[in-house]
């Protein structure tokens, strides 16, 4: 979207207002809805573009998001709002100013803002500061926001950075290829006091620098993000945060425990995403009194079933070899048709796996193929937590 399309929407609410009601109740017409109540082409493709994302937007930032700004890529980027209050949070208690380099829409300085930070906002397009101009002056908070070059950027006592992880040709997974480079990033960073820098969540840990604190972020079983904390920001080598409902736990180690190996127990668990991410299988077997049934595979199992944020269970019901032919038999003699198929470290695709069980009946289970030691394993159980 022009900086001067952006300009004529804040100038204009009630435009807003029309486009979302037209796209709620025409869909597909709506163009031609604002066409006919004589809203220029561009400005009409601009509105609808707006409610759009802002509808898209609300599983990020709730009701807050029919006030604010985007574009697809920033919102695509953009921190969900309890990850980026609670981060704010943390900042809140260490400094009273940071440095928000790569600020994209301006959604973090937002939280760092409403925590009461003094906030300087920077980022390399003209186009995107407009964006972190306009949502702050839509959330009625003071941010400083300026076109710069993070990485020529001074930085206040506090430093967060988000560099971008897309370009023309799509997401960008390797650090080396964000904007900037996260070595870079991380040099520029290094002699501030309190930092921060948010990386996709597949980040290698290769990446991690000596003395960091190394995140990962689940919500709902969703792992959003990665973030390695600087300087007096490091508390921990590592650690996995996990929102569930609404609420915060957190489990931190070193990321290098290796859970004890044994035999398929009567509970099975799946540690969170985060959990396996940050290498703290360990540490959540220690608290259940679980152990792996494989040294490479992150399932734990328990005589004993223990309620945990960090993970989900499952009742053991049968173990069986991992032979579809003979799954099929044994399936259909307990008259399961609906199946739940996961796995893990036996490279089986769940949906061919599917198509050969040729599942009929009224009964539903769920079926885990993974290893025991090195032996491939089909576990037949049902969820419980």
């Amino acid at each position: 979207m022009r900086t001067s399309l952006l300009e004529a929407l804040t100038a204009a609410p009630d435009l807003q207002e029309r486009a979302a009601r037209a796209l709620a109740a025409d869909g597909d017409r709506a163009p031609l809805t604002l066409r006919k109540a004589g809203v220029e082409p561009d400005l009409a493709a601009a509105a609808l573009t707006l409610a759009d994302l802002r509808r898209h937007a609300r599983t990020k930032f709730g009701e807050r998001a029919d006030r604010l700004y985007f574009t697809r890529p920033g919102l695509e980027q953009a921190t969900r709002w309890p990850v980026a209050e609670r981060r704010a949070a943390r900042f809140a208690a260490a400094a009273s100013r940071v440095t928000d380099l790569c600020c994209g829409l301006g959604t973090e300085a937002l939280a760092f803002a409403e925590a009461g930070l003094e906030v300087e906002a920077v980022d390399l397009s003209e186009e995107t500061a407009a964006f972190a101009r306009a949502n702050a002056e839509a959330a009625g908070v003071r941010v400083e926001v300026r076109v710069g070059d993070a990485l020529e950027t001074d930085l206040a006592e506090a430093a967060f950075a988000d560099p971008a992880r897309r370009s023309g040709a799509g997401r960008n997974f390797d650090p080396a290829d964000y904007s900037p480079p996260l070595d870079a990033l991380l040099e520029h960073l290094a002699g501030t006091r309190f930092a921060a820098v948010k990386l996709g969540p597949g980040v290698g840990h290769e990446w991690i620098p000596a003395g960091a604190e190394a995140e990962w972020v689940s919500v709902d079983r969703d792992v959003v993000e990665a973030c390695l904390w600087l300087g007096e920001a490091a508390r921990v080598p590592r650690r996995a945060s996990v929102c569930k409902a609404g609420e915060w736990h957190e489990m931190t180690g070193s990321g290098e425990e290796r859970a004890g190996v044994g035999e398929v127990a009567a509970y099975l668990y799946e540690p969170d995403g985060a959990v396996i991410r940050a290498g703290l299988v360990a540490e959540l077997a220690a608290g259940l009194g679980a152990h792996t049934a494989s040294e490479r595979i992150a399932y734990l199992y328990a005589d004993t079933l223990t309620a945990t944020p960090f993970a989900r269970a499952w009742k053991v019901e049968e173990v069986w070899p991992l032979h579809p032919r003979k799954l099929k038999v044994l399936l259909a003699e307990r008259g399961i048709g609906r199946l739940t198929i996961k796995q893990r470290g036996t490279g089986i695709d769940p949906a061919a796996l599917r198509k050969q069980l040729k599942l009929k009946g009224d009964n539903e289970a769920t079926l885990v193929a993974t290893r025991i030691g090195e032996a491939h394993a089909a576990i037949l159980c049902s969820e419980v937590g």
